[in-house]
């Protein structure tokens, strides 16, 4: 049998209310984020959902090697956005670490970021020190090294605690480069992160040898994107996420489509 990971499901100040399915919120409740709990084989990654009404605060995570233990490099895969929804990555020109401070303490970052419209199927890879905001109106999976540590810089002026310095000790004042954007149409499969922490793929259809090759050793972590995805004989719900020993454990049917994740 697979293993089906642990869902959290945790309020944000910017979640929903109303989820895609099959996600639902509990009454009541802006769920702003659904994480699948790192197995003990695989605990270097983190797997989210994230659903947002409103913006995210504008932040930025450290590397590894700026604080070992605790980097967070992550990705982001756009499931769906409502019209102009957008996502601020880096920025439009280069700034100083006094130029962003003076940014985050004024409100002025928002407008400096470098926004990008995104539609389904728009995947990002962020590294560690790019300063970033989610926007409001979209639905996406991302893909992390399993860190909590965020440094926001500027916060719409919710009652939330800032990391100025901490954060600017980490941000990179750069434009994010357009070769870590791409279109991931729904009908292909293609590698999408392969390293320096994590290796990630889109699959649809039986995984080829390519794939076979690229992760073959050690365990994975499977999340459907429709239905046909099998791991060891058991199919796995569109919404859930599965441990695999390895990658002769999945089948995937005709149309089937899923994401692959390994630790490098």
């Amino acid at each position: 049998m697979s293993a089906i990971l642990p869902t959290r499901m945790v309020a944000k100040p910017w979640g929903c209310n109303s989820l895609p399915p099959p996600f639902v919120a509990p009454d009541g409740q802006l769920i702003g984020e659904v994480w699948f709990e790192p197995p003990p084989s695989l605990p270097q990654l983190l797997i989210k959902y994230i659903f947002t009404s409103e913006k995210l605060s504008v932040q930025v995570h450290p590397s590894d090697a700026q604080l070992p233990g605790h980097g967070k490099e992550e990705c982001w895969l756009v499931l769906d956005a409502k019209p102009g929804a957008a996502l601020g990555i880096g920025f439009d020109r280069q700034l100083s670490a006094d130029e962003m401070r003076a940014a985050a303490l004024d409100g002025n970052i928002e407008h400096l970021l470098s926004w990008h419209q995104v539609q389904a199927g728009d995947f990002f890879y962020i590294p560690a020190g790019t300063v970033h905001a989610i926007g409001a109106g979209v639905s996406l999976i991302e893909v992390q090294q399993t860190s909590d540590v965020t440094y926001r810089l500027f916060d719409y002026g919710r009652p939330r605690k800032l990391h100025l310095d901490a954060g600017l000790a980490v941000a990179r004042g750069l434009p994010y480069p357009a070769e870590l954007h791409r279109f991931v149409a729904p009908t292909s499969s293609q590698m999408l992160v392969s390293g320096p922490h994590f290796r990630l793929a889109q699959i649809v259809g039986e995984p080829d040898g390519e794939v076979a090759r690229d992760f073959a050793h050690g365990p994975l972590l499977i999340i459907p994107r429709k239905r046909g995805v099998m791991v060891q004989g058991e199919e796995i719900a569109v919404g859930a996420c599965s441990l695999a020993k390895g990658i002769a454990d999945i089948r995937i049917a005709a149309g089937g489509n899923c994401l692959i994740a390994q630790s490098c």
